[in-house]
């Protein structure tokens, strides 16, 4: 078969998902239901799980809230909530057309989780009310999972709540990226045999991405001065005065002027690309974004993460025959998918089952840790990093080191054992399968066709 074929093919297979999509979003008309999880031996039930049975369990809730957890679902529902003002490659969509993106995100959730998740998009764009609006909802979850809010004010929100909040709050486009980032590159510098302190890196992107991305391989020992940062108008530098007077609202852009960049290089991607061994690039959705000539300055075996959605920034053979050794994308149907949905699923398992009352980056780093080393033992080359969604007893380790680190941390109001928390973590991810297994087998969920 020869390489122009190849490449229609491939091409031609990522735009397949796009097509099914439309077809299967019609057919089921949504992704997410209700089901209960109690069972109804016949009418007179409802007088045990409604009323009048119910009231004696809201007295006991209203003399000892401690029993909230034990009496109601609500210790393991989250909502992801969104302003759909930066939604996965395309922009400030509204959270009508964000909707189905988050109820994608609850179904991930759920499946490789076990959480059960809500999608809020809610019909504001002003942070203070994002953050009001969140607190209001905090008797009914256990958990927030804020998404595709846009830059800087989604640092805004997450710093507010996470100070303000009684529940864990957490950013996937900061925490979940940039755990399941440094999974990929922990395992990418392994295979090429080199070290992270000895790496110059190159962040494409200055969003929610790679703010986070930067801070965890910095406490994981890459040096900031060997570290390059591009946003839109070029690389950053001390003597960015578009930043310099913004330096307030951007504050991590400016963090990044003063602190990275040792070389004081000035110009675009292209100059800050010569001479790396890593691009991790979050950018807008391509392709045609980064070209074959700018991944050819990088240094021997680079590393190429080019994540955006949903179209790479360039597609993944053409930076592979421009040199790059390991290429890795947010895609699931392209090797190495280096996507949030590895981490935050588990994350949350982990905290869910632990009453954790936040999400450190220390928790973050674990569950990266976790993610390297299960794809090490289990064998591991280069377009096969990080672990694949199929893979539970992933996800099952990394819940369990994440709700370990958080009872390390002090953090967890739940104590038990790594033992017991396997077993926890196990029948609630299990039991998710199996449920939607046997919703199918049932009928109840028709089978999906798109030809």
């Amino acid at each position: 078969m020869s390489q122009k074929v190849t490449k229609e093919e491939l091409l031609a297979k990522a735009k397949k998902p796009a097509e099914d999509a439309m077809k299967l979003h019609a057919f089921y008309r949504g992704k997410m239901q209700t089901v209960p999880k109690c069972q109804v031996r016949d009418f007179n039930d409802f007088a045990i799980y409604y009323t009048p049975g119910v009231a004696e369990v809201c007295r006991t809730i209203k003399a000892d809230v401690s029993k909230f957890a034990e009496l109601t679902n609500r210790w393991n529902t989250i909502a992801v909530v969104s302003d759909c003002t930066r939604v996965l490659g395309l922009g400030d969509i509204g959270p009508k057309a964000g909707y189905p993106v988050m109820e994608g995100k609850c179904l991930l959730f759920k499946y490789l989780g076990g959480v059960d998740a809500v999608p809020i998009c809610i019909d504001t764009k002003n942070p203070d009310e994002i953050i009001q609006a969140v607190k209001w909802l905090q008797p009914s979850f256990a958990g927030i999972n804020l998404e595709d809010i846009a830059n800087p004010k989604c640092f805004y929100i997450l710093d507010r709540l996470r100070a303000e909040a009684e529940i864990p709050v957490w950013h996937d486009d900061q925490q979940g990226t940039a755990t399941v980032m440094l999974a990929g590159l922990i395992n990418a510098l392994k295979i090429v045999g080199k070290k992270m302190s000895e790496v110059r890196i190159v962040l494409n992107g200055s969003g929610a991405a790679n703010v986070a991305s930067a801070r965890l391989l910095f406490a994981c020992g890459a040096r900031p001065e060997a570290t390059i940062v591009v946003d839109s108008k070029g690389i950053l530098h001390s003597g960015r005065k578009d930043i310099a007077e913004k330096k307030e609202e951007y504050a991590d852009k400016w963090r990044f002027c003063q602190t990275t960049n040792g070389e004081k290089r000035t110009g675009g991607l292209t100059e800050a690309l010569k001479g790396a061994d890593v691009l991790i690039s979050y950018a807008k959705s391509g392709p045609g974004v980064i070209t074959p000539e700018q991944v050819k300055v990088m240094t021997k075996d680079a590393i190429c993460f080019i994540c955006a959605n949903p179209i790479p920034e360039i597609w993944p053979w053409e930076a592979k025959e421009a040199g790059a050794k390991i290429v890795a994308t947010g895609r699931s149907d392209f090797p190495n998918q280096v996507n949030n949905s590895i981490g935050f699923p588990a994350i949350f398992r982990g905290v869910l089952d632990v009453g954790a009352k936040t999400i450190t980056d220390d928790m973050c780093i674990v569950a990266a840790q976790s993610l390297a080393k299960y794809a090490e033992e289990r064998g591991m080359h280069e377009d096969n990093i990080v672990p694949t969604m199929g893979e539970t007893a992933a996800f099952v380790r990394e819940a369990v080191d994440v709700g370990m680190e958080a009872q390390k941390e002090g953090i967890a109001s739940i104590k038990i054992t790594r033992q017991e928390l396997r077993r926890k973590v196990e029948s609630m991810i299990n039991s998710a399968k199996a449920t939607h297994d046997a919703l199918v087998k049932a009928g109840c969920i028709p089978p999906a066709v798109t030809d």
